[in-house]
C-alpha cells in the first residue's frame, strides 16, 4: 500500500472525498468513466470481490489492518490516513464506519443482456430517495430476483447512501439503465417479460392471487414515492397488481412493497419447483 498521511485538506488527492454531503454531487456522480464512493470495509470487500477497481481509499489509522488484505492486488493505489477530526473536516460528516474508498464506476450491461437469462427483474421508475433505492436492491439480493432496471430520473444506485443502505448488494445484483416507457416496453414484451405494475388501482388484481400462478417472466415495476408510477408506466403495464391492506392504510413504502411482491413470487416458485 502506498499510505499517505494526512497535512493538506488540499491535496488534490483528497477530492474525491470532500463535500461528501453536497446534493450536488447527485448530479454528477454517475458520468461514463466516472466514480463512485464505497463506505466501510465491508462495502469495499464486496466492490472489490465485485471486480470493482478501487482509485484511492480514506480511513483512520486504527482500520489499516482491515484494509491492507484487500488491497494485495493494487499496491499503487494510495491510502489516505488522518485522524477522526481531520476526516470529518474534509468529508463533512463522522466517518463512523471505518474506510471510504472512491471506486472506478463499471459500465453498466446492455439491457439485453440482462434479460437473455432473467425471470424475475424488478424496475424502479424514477424513485428519488437513496435509502428506498439501498433497500429495494437488498430486498433483490436476498429474495431472488435477477436484475434491477432503473428509470432515466431514478437515483443512482451507486450514490453512497444506496450503497451503503443496500449493506454492498447493490455491487452484487445485476443492474442497468431504461430508456423510457415507448422503447423500453417493447424491449421487455420481445424478451417474454409480463410488466406488472405495484399499484393502486380499481381493476389491480390482488398480490396473493396474481402469485397463485404468475407469468414465467415477470418485470415488476415500482414508482415514486410521492406520485407513484406514472400514466405512461401504467399504459405500459400488462397487469396491476395491488398489496391488500388492512385498518385503512392504503399502501406499504416502496422498498417495503418491493420485499412483499418479491417474497410472494419467490415463494410461489419455490414452491412449484418441489
Amino acid at each position: 500500500m502506498r499510505i499517505h498521511r494526512i497535512t493538506d485538506l488540499g491535496d488534490e488527492g483528497l477530492a474525491d472525498y470532500s463535500r461528501l454531503t453536497d446534493v450536488a454531487l447527485r448530479r454528477v456522480s454517475e458520468p461514463a468513466g466516472g466514480l463512485y464512493i464505497a463506505e466501510s470495509s465491508k462495502v469495499i470487500t464486496r466492490a472489490l470481490a465485485a471486480g470493482h477497481r478501487p482509485r484511492s481509499v480514506l480511513l483512520q489509522e486504527q482500520w489499516l489492518p482491515d484494509i491492507e488484505p484487500l488491497l494485495g492486488a493494487y499496491p499503487d493505489v494510495p491510502v489516505y490516513v488522518g485522524d477522526s477530526g481531520v476526516l470529518e473536516e474534509l468529508t463533512g460528516y463522522h466517518l463512523h464506519r471505518g474506510a471510504l474508498a472512491a471506486m472506478h464506476r463499471p459500465e453498466l450491461p446492455p439491457l439485453a443482456d440482462l434479460l437473455a437469462d432473467a425471470r424475475r427483474v424488478v424496475v424502479l421508475e424514477d424513485i428519488v430517495d437513496h435509502t428506498n433505492v439501498g433497500a429495494i436492491f437488498r430486498a433483490v439480493a436476498g429474495l431472488g430476483a435477477d436484475a434491477v432496471l432503473v428509470s432515466p430520473r431514478c437515483a443512482d444506485p451507486l450514490y453512497r447512501r444506496s450503497v451503503r443502505v443496500s449493506m454492498g448488494t447493490v455491487l452484487q445484483v445485476p443492474w442497468t439503465r431504461i430508456p423510457e416507457w415507448n422503447e423500453a416496453a417493447p424491449i421487455l414484451h420481445n424478451a417474454g417479460f409480463e410488466i406488472a405494475a405495484l399499484a393502486l388501482s380499481d381493476d389491480a388484481v390482488g398480490l396473493d392471487e396474481y402469485a397463485a400462478d404468475p407469468p414465467e417472466r415477470v418485470a415488476m415495476v415500482l414508482g415514486s414515492e410521492g406520485d407513484g408510477l406514472s400514466r405512461r408506466a401504467l399504459a405500459a403495464a400488462d397487469t396491476v397488481v395491488t398489496i391488500p391492506m388492512l385498518h385503512g392504510v392504503d399502501s406499504l413504502n416502496v422498498a417495503a412493497a418491493s420485499a412483499v411482491a418479491l417474497w410472494a413470487l419467490r415463494a410461489r416458485s419455490q414452491g412449484s419447483a418441489d
